[in-house]
């Protein structure tokens, strides 16, 4: 597996990292010893990089986690994310309060069964603490050998700058894809001058991307991806002309849709990792060959010029709201 380097940090992680979030939550059913097989064949393949949260469950993915790297936890790159509070009736809390970074780092350290996080994100901005305060409680944490390096997730670029002033920041998380080209705007131009990796998560377009939908009804009855503005119908047949184009594209070079939809954010710089996150060591092994797949120039400019626009917001109101703070 490639190595890339996470901003002028110096930490070095796989190309393509594993997001991990539906091992525990939000994507139907799941399946621990699977996910755990799926983690330690991500270590057989080079594939460095785990992302996981507190939210994520909650609790439970941290605790899976850490069951899975452990051993070898020095031979892993952990990064999770605090901040998002989920309430019994569903609706989702962001805070960024001192006093919660400082809690739930060691709630995090605690599942994780670790000393130490490699990369410690604040999972949204909370509008209602600046953003100096959060990220100077971060920074404390750094101090104190509990966290190596700090990132920010969903930020806008204006967010980006003050918390960089205060601590340096080396990984800002935020989706893209080949259907969520949003940080292109500012994000990413803010974060190339400031020496800042971008972390895409869902570079798959929520598995989209990869052919695997064609309806509602293949998703699960609990499955979040119901709720997502794209996934609905009306949005649905739209988008199906957007992953066809895709795999047409890729069954043409020879590769699945997957691992074009992921050499294509690949291409877009050594300073972008993606972490297409799955629960299965079919999907994983597919997914981390998309290292290996190069497309030329030629090639990159008629995904631009073929592809068709995405339908749809990524997320519904309330979710929208919460990033790009």
């Amino acid at each position: 597996m490639q190595k890339r380097n996470l901003g002028s940090t110096g930490l070095e992680v796989s190309a393509i990292g594993l997001g991990c979030m539906g091992m525990s939550a939000f994507y139907g059913t799941t399946d621990e010893a699977e996910s755990t097989a799926t983690i330690a064949r991500a270590g057989e393949l080079g594939v460095t990089m785990l992302d996981t949260a507190e939210v994520y469950g909650p609790n439970t993915n941290e605790e899976l986690v850490g069951k899975a790297v452990a051993g070898r936890r020095e031979e892993v790159v952990i990064a999770t994310k605090f901040g998002m509070v989920i309430a019994s009736d569903g609706s989702r809390a962001i805070d960024g309060r001192p006093e919660t970074v400082r809690r739930s780092i060691e709630g995090s350290l605690r599942r994780l069964g670790t000393d130490h996080v490699d990369l410690y994100y604040q999972h949204r901005v909370d509008p209602g603490v600046p953003i100096e305060e959060t990220v100077g409680a971060m920074a404390e944490l750094v101090e104190q050998g509990k966290v190596r390096y700090l990132g920010l997730s969903e930020a806008s670029a204006a967010t980006v700058r003050r918390a960089h002033a205060v601590h340096p920041i080396a990984a800002v998380q935020s989706e893209y894809s080949l259907w969520t080209r949003d940080p292109e705007n500012e994000v990413l131009p803010t974060l190339r001058e400031l020496g800042i990796s971008l972390v895409a998560y869902s570079p798959l377009g929520r598995g989209f991307l990869s052919g695997r939908f064609s309806s509602l009804e293949d998703l699960a009855p609990d499955d979040s991806r119901r709720a997502g503005p794209r996934f609905a119908e009306e949005h649905m047949r739209s988008n199906l002309k957007l992953a066809e184009t895709v795999e047409r594209l890729a069954s043409e070079k020879g590769v699945s849709a997957a691992q074009l939809a992921l050499a294509w954010v690949l291409a877009q710089g050594d300073d972008i990792v993606p972490i297409p996150g799955t629960k299965r060591r079919s999907y994983l092994e597919q997914n981390v060959a998309a290292a290996e797949v190069e497309l030329s120039p030629g090639e990159l400019a008629r995904i631009e010029a073929e592809l068709p626009e995405v339908s749809g917001e990524r997320y519904d109101e309330r979710g929208m709201s919460s990033v790009n703070r």
